[in-house]
């Protein structure tokens, strides 16, 4: 029997006249066309526009702006240069008012949509003070000629940098480092990375800053290879260093032909491989691909918020089953909880238990190991009160569920970055109701989006 034809109104190459409807949870604008699903890149709700098809696909397609005919009356001007070409923001033109409404929908649709969930009509957004120099990280892609590197984020949807010499949502002292840097592997004719050869040195920049000690980190991604000496000179003059606050100067070597940012292997050019943070009283050793959160001002928002949920725990056990470099679980530990952290990239647990150190904390367990296997482990040999589970973007394993729902903790908390695994794992965390939902505005500007969950067990009748 043949296939049907799918009968999809346009073409490629085909011009059209839009009226964009809404954002879609990537952050487009979503028009219609026939009935036919449209992204528009770039499109507000309001905007009407111009624009000519690029892709098509059975369900959706692809439209490229070329003229705004009517603005959204929530767009606004954006401050970067470079915004239009740059991925790294999505909303320096939609008021900030609006990011928050489109952040909380998102949230609202895809916990309905997926996890077959109603939320209530209010869902309370932390907002943030600080909407632009908050980021307290920076990746960088470094492409081009030796003459001329171009160091900065990519061109949504390609592997072309935007190069800019500042980012307004990167603390200050990240862009002024960065563009030091660039000053000396221009000065020193230092060989940039050719993706397609797989030849030159240096791939990217990682470049970390703490606002409470003006300490930062620096890290220069490089295929296999040596600086010259030279280099290294300019490189490590103390002057230099100080005046950027850099207490530590890492080659990541990372050989791989891959998309992965670090390498395995890191090499000390100068001082220590760690700098450190303050959050309130509580300092934290953080090295150079240990994660923790990138807005430090909404980060004491999120910890504060757990602190509340796990408040009348008093001796009882917490997990927090994804722990990075420890930043909850030491919160919690210091405020008199028993806390067991695990996670598995130990250069992370390394931080975290410097951090206990450092801290004199003694009341935090940490075990390095994936959550898969050591979650079932502690849950059998403790009654734990409250599960934290703060996975990456693809969210928690069956497994991982499935030990969470046999265990019958009181409490779980599940921190997420992507609203869509997150509603697929509340489906699945039967027995367990949602007591209480938060937004918190980690990633202003962008279309990303930090929700923190408390659930507690069904009530029994």
């Amino acid at each position: 029997m043949a296939k049907r034809k799918l009968n999809i109104p346009v073409k490629r190459g085909d011009r059209l006249e839009l009226d964009v409807e809404t954002l879609a949870s990537s952050g487009d604008g979503l028009c219609r066309h026939s009935g036919y699903t449209l992204f528009t890149p770039g499109g507000l709700p309001g905007d009407r526009i111009r624009g000519k098809v690029i892709k098509t696909t059975p369900r959706f397609g692809v439209v490229d702006v070329f003229e705004r005919m009517q603005l959204s009356k929530d767009r606004i001007d954006p401050p970067c240069p470079v915004f239009y070409k740059c991925g790294g923001c999505k909303f320096q033109d939609l008021s900030y008012e609006k990011q928050l409404e489109f952040k909380i929908q998102v949230v609202r649709d895809s916990i309905n949509r997926i996890g077959g969930i109603e939320l209530p009509k209010k869902i309370e957004a932390f907002a943030a003070e600080q909407q632009y120099h908050y980021r307290n990280k920076g990746s960088f892609a470094v492409q081009g000629k030796t003459s001329d590197p171009k160091i900065g984020f990519y061109s949504e949807g390609s592997h072309n940098v935007a190069d800019s010499a500042v980012c307004g949502i990167l603390l200050e002292p990240i862009n002024k480092t960065k563009e030091w840097l660039r000053y000396l592997l221009k000065k020193n004719q230092i060989s940039i990375y050719h993706e397609e050869h797989h030849r030159g040195l240096v791939r990217g920049l990682v470049i970390r800053h703490s606002e409470s000690t003006g300490e930062t980190l620096v890290g220069l991604v490089t295929n296999e290879g040596r600086f010259p000496r030279n280099f290294l000179v300019e490189l490590t003059k103390e002057n230099e260093l100080k005046k950027l606050g850099i207490v530590g100067l890492i080659q990541n070597i990372n050989p791989q032909t891959t998309n992965v940012i670090l390498g395995k292997e890191n090499k000390i050019l100068w001082g220590k491989n760690r700098f450190t943070d303050k959050l309130d009283n509580l300092s934290f050793h953080l090295s150079l691909g240990s994660f923790f959160q990138i807005h430090s001002a909404q980060t004491l928002t999120l910890y504060n918020l757990i602190r509340n949920w796990v408040e009348n725990t008093q001796e009882k056990t917490i997990v927090d089953a994804y722990s990075g470099s420890g930043g909850i679980a030491l919160w919690l530990a210091a405020k008199g909880k028993n806390v067991i952290a695990i996670e598995q990239f130990e250069p992370a647990m390394e931080d975290a238990r410097l951090s206990a150190k450092t801290n004199g904390i003694n009341n935090c367990q940490f075990l390095t190991g994936n959550a898969e296997e050591l979650v079932p482990r502690v849950a059998s040999e403790e009654k734990v009160h409250t599960f934290i589970i703060d996975p990456p973007r693809k969210g928690c394993s069956e497994s991982v569920l499935k030990t969470l729902i046999k265990s019958k903790p009181e409490q779980i908390i599940y921190i997420s970055c992507n609203p869509s695994t997150l509603a697929r794992d509340l489906e699945r965390l039967e027995g367990y109701h949602i007591h209480d939902l938060r937004i918190v505005d980690m990633f202003p500007q962008t279309q990303h989006i930090e929700t923190a969950v408390l659930l507690r067990p069904n009530p029994t009748h």
